[in-house]
């Protein structure tokens, strides 16, 4: 093991990360995962494995299938489960819908990201998280910055950015009441770049859509959509054929790609390098109004 004295960038934010999940665990009886199937959460749950070895992961991952999901992404999870023996918990927004809970969005731009908060709130009531662990980083989106390292969320799941508190010295303050949950972020101070060299440093494997490949896409308001049948299209919609890769996961219906011809992980990180806009600029769920994260993080949104 480092001295605490020769640690060096990555050293220092994995320390903190793992300290913050075993804090979770130390303070809450019913902690899980938020998992996405994206990096910042194939990152946590490397963390997690790292926290509590030789032993088991002590919490689950919850997962919301959209069903809009990129396969790949689905793939991987199960890959990903199975390789670190942990716990895997799914939760299927179009349950919801079938039961009259959601209703499904019409319209050309019609998306499931918005349905999953309802999904989401009502898999952690049925399992009684009452603390759930996020990817959310501080350099993502201007609300994320909003947030305590512990989250607190209200009996309806609710977030009140101005009843947040204070975390001096590093000290976390997780007493809820009962119904109440904590949402809790161990990477909250890492950037976008700490994440892919941490990623190239552990040797994680990811899926593959992070990398460029050729795929059909449907050319939109000046962005590439990943063509699909959950994409509605319109006469004035283009489909086109290009090598791209995707800077962040979500569902197939908003997620944008990026032309790229990075296949290999240090060609990824130094186009990060260069990049001028965040990875949350190609997600179009994003651009619905200037406080659209906000919004759903009040009402329940990790």
């Amino acid at each position: 093991m480092r001295s605490l004295h020769t640690l060096d960038h990555l050293d220092a934010l994995e320390a903190e990360a793992v300290q913050i999940i075993r804090e979770a665990v130390a303070q809450f009886e019913r902690p899980g995962l938020l998992f996405s199937g994206g990096k910042d959460s194939i990152v946590l749950a490397h963390m997690a494995v790292k926290a509590f070895r030789p032993a088991r992961v002590p919490f689950s991952l919850l997962h919301i299938d959209t069903g809009h999901n990129f396969p790949e992404t689905i793939e991987y999870r199960d890959w990903l489960v199975k390789h670190l023996n942990l716990r895997l918990e799914v939760r299927y927004v179009q349950d919801s819908i079938d039961a009259g809970i959601s209703v499904e969005e019409t319209g050309k731009y019609a998306s499931r990201n918005a349905l999953q908060t309802r999904t989401l709130l009502d898999g952690i009531e049925e399992l009684r998280f009452d603390a759930c662990i996020g990817g959310a980083r501080r350099d993502e989106e201007k609300a994320r910055a909003k947030e305590r390292i512990f989250s607190a969320r209200d009996a309806f799941g609710q977030w009140e950015p101005r009843l947040q508190r204070p975390e001096l010295w590093d000290l976390y303050n997780g007493k809820i009441r009962k119904g109440e949950n904590m949402r809790v972020f161990p990477i909250s101070n890492w950037t976008e770049l700490d994440v892919w060299s941490y990623i190239r440093r552990e040797g994680i494997r990811l899926p593959s859509i992070y990398f460029a490949h050729k795929r059909k896409l449907v050319l939109r308001d000046g962005l590439l959509y990943p063509d699909s049948p959950f994409l509605n299209k319109d006469p004035e919609d283009v489909q086109v054929e290009k090598m791209i890769r995707f800077r962040t996961v979500g569902d197939m219906t908003c997620t944008a790609a990026v032309e790229s011809d990075a296949v290999e992980l240090d060609h990824v990180i130094e186009e990060i390098r260069q990049a001028r806009v965040t990875e949350r600029g190609a997600r179009i769920d994003d651009k619905r109004s200037e406080a659209a994260m906000e919004d759903r993080k009040r009402g329940g949104y990790f």
